[in-house]
């Protein structure tokens, strides 16, 4: 991989231990792909934030390149954090400190993009969590390929990524076609579609023809729950995302999505309400016109839930939904919103026995995790709710 004369210097230590390793990182993330060179990029998003996720080694990784002086060189932001008890909140504290310290945006989101960290259509960016890199690469068109948090942290750092993967156009064209015939119409229908194109595709770049996405929400759905099935960074939909256009050559394998898959899909997650004792939206990350449209559901139901709502949001989202009153509604019928956190990336077995949700996200994970687990739409979930 050809780097410049000043990024041997960094290299080889001559601009300090902080940005060296962080070179290090980049180096052999670009040996190990075949990237070409380095390329400077717009921005940043780090995961590996959730005490339970990282433990006392990587507060010991972030530690050693805080004592080093380590400070991002582009605007960064940062991924969620966990929710604990005290002893764990502790730790949580530590480490969001320590991305403090190193000059990152702690707004602690999954959807960043709701915020100030919104990158333009074929921005190069180095991005971590896995449903903010599928929506940047499909629905805004930026490129990132699916960065770990030492990398993202490490680019962060240097302000440059490796030049191989979805930074290549010739790597964001379709590998797969999808004739969607099923009916997909709803959130959960994306939903279950993306957790269908996930566990099916792997890591291939779907051209999905056949739906028309009413809303960005559910091409934010159906992309997260793809690349938590599977590992799908970039997808295509004929006439509504922004690189359709050439997306595809001649001869390319079609695949068939039916009613029967994505009725497959719902069926895996439709426990009874007997095992469910929490309800939670907002993975990734609702959006306001998502905590509108919850605060609009209760009102209609017009009784509280014996079982507890949990929102999920980013503090930007929050301060809306408080100024323009939804915060009140929803917490009038036992419901609430929560920024900054993540209940996948946080260790509370054991405070519940099942979710209801209409995130195939959190249904992938809280299954995975031993949960019971209710996948509908939040409009049916609100009604039927205990």
């Amino acid at each position: 991989m050809y780097l410049t004369k000043e990024e041997e210097l960094i290299l080889a230590g001559e601009y300090g231990y902080a940005l060296q390793k962080a070179m290090e990182i980049l180096v052999a993330l670009g040996e190990i792909y075949g990237a070409d060179r380095l390329i400077p990029i717009k921005s940043a998003q780090v995961a590996g934030v959730s005490y339970k996720n990282i433990g006392e080694a990587g507060i010991g990784f972030l530690c050693d390149f805080v004592e080093a002086g380590a400070k991002v060189s582009v605007y960064t932001t940062l991924n969620p954090a966990g929710i604990g008890d005290d002893e764990f909140m502790e730790k949580q504290e530590e480490v969001l400190n320590l991305y403090r310290e190193m000059g990152i945006e702690v707004t602690s989101t999954c959807t960043p993009y709701y915020g100030a960290n919104l990158p333009k259509f074929g921005d190069h960016i180095a991005w971590s969590e896995s449903s903010a890199v599928v929506f940047a690469n499909s629905v805004i068109g930026a490129r990132t390929n699916r960065e770990g948090g030492p990398s993202s942290l490490a680019s962060a750092i240097v302000g440059k990524t490796p030049n191989y993967g979805l930074h290549l156009e010739e790597n964001r064209k379709a590998t797969v076609i999808v004739d969607v015939q099923a009916k997909v119409k709803t959130f959960v229908d994306y939903a279950a579609l993306g957790y269908h194109l996930g566990r099916t595709l792997g890591n291939d770049v779907p051209y999905l023809r056949g739906t028309q996405p009413e809303k960005t929400e559910f091409l934010k759905e159906m992309g997260a729950a793809m690349a938590a099935s599977g590992s799908i960074a970039l997808y295509h939909v004929e006439g509504e995302t922004p690189e359709y256009r050439g997306a595809i050559d001649d001869n390319l394998e079609t695949i068939t999505v039916e009613e029967g898959d994505i009725k497959a899909v719902k069926e895996q997650f439709s426990d009874d309400w007997d095992g469910i004792d929490m309800i939670l939206i907002g993975c990734p990350h609702a959006s306001l016109q998502e905590v509108k449209e919850i605060a609009e559901l209760l009102r209609m139901r017009g009784r509280p839930l014996r079982v507890p709502l949990f929102i999920t949001a980013s503090r930007a989202v929050k301060a809306l939904a408080d100024a323009l009153g939804y915060t009140e509604i929803i917490e009038r019928y036992n419901g609430r919103i929560i920024a900054d956190s993540c209940f996948v990336v946080s260790p509370i077995k054991g405070w519940y026995r099942g979710i209801a949700t209409n995130s195939g996200k959190s249904a992938f994970y809280f299954r995975s995790f031993g949960f019971n687990v209710r996948l509908d739409d939040a409009e049916n979930l609100i009604k039927e709710a205990p």
